[in-house]
């Protein structure tokens, strides 16, 4: 029986990849001009600003990170939005009794400003973000944290996300998996990673708990 719901953020319950993307243009073109564009960024989507910045610019990751957050957070409540039917399907899977939290790779200040612009605050139960563990996803650390702090078993929740993270960060930790066809980098990428699930729409969850 699932139990509790486990969300990835950012591509998942809020689009946040114009801004992401815009991001790393305005970071990357000011350290290296003019070699960057948006397709370039694409393979950033996902995985720990330390992660990227320690590849690309070696030595560097602390001050590209400074300047990242500084221009992300400018524009962030002009560059993001919901995706169709989010909070309402939150709000029904909470009314059914689902647990409900958010795993990223994101810091919790973040997850807290675009949990605010959703209006969706309320509805979970906990937040771990980037500060919160040793190891981001696909390392099961968080997933495993989450579970603890739940007090549940692997088979009573679902990671859900927009990124090979996510899919094999529950993979790695041996809990069902879902991915959502609206991710950035398609519905086939994803496909890849065999996640147990597909949603069509954040909907389909209702429908999946029930069956489950």
């Amino acid at each position: 029986m699932i139990k509790a719901l486990l969300f990835d953020f950012d591509g998942t319950l809020l689009d946040t990849n114009e801004l992401i993307i815009e991001t790393f243009l305005h970071v990357l073109n000011e350290r290296f001009p003019g070699q960057y564009k948006a397709e370039d960024c694409l393979p950033f989507i996902g995985p720990s600003l330390k992660e990227t910045f320690d590849i690309l610019t070696p030595g560097e990751t602390d001050m590209m990170i400074t300047k990242y957050r500084e221009w992300n957070l400018m524009h962030h409540d002009d560059l993001v939005k919901e995706y169709d039917g989010v909070v309402e399907t939150l709000e029904k899977l909470k009314e059914m009794g689902m647990r409900l939290v958010i795993v990223s790779t994101k810091r919790r200040d973040s997850i807290a400003r675009g949990l605010n612009i959703l209006g969706a605050s309320h509805l979970f139960e906990f937040v771990i973000g980037l500060e919160d563990v040793t190891h981001v996803k696909p390392h099961p650390e968080p997933i495993l944290l989450a579970l603890e702090k739940l007090g549940l078993e692997k088979d009573e929740v679902i990671m859900i996300g927009d990124n090979s993270h996510d899919i094999e960060g529950g993979k790695n930790a041996g809990v069902c998996t879902a991915g959502v066809s609206w991710a950035f980098k398609g519905r086939a990428f994803l496909q890849q990673f065999k996640p147990d699930y597909m949603l069509e729409h954040m909907s389909d969850l209702i429908s999946i708990v029930k069956e489950a």
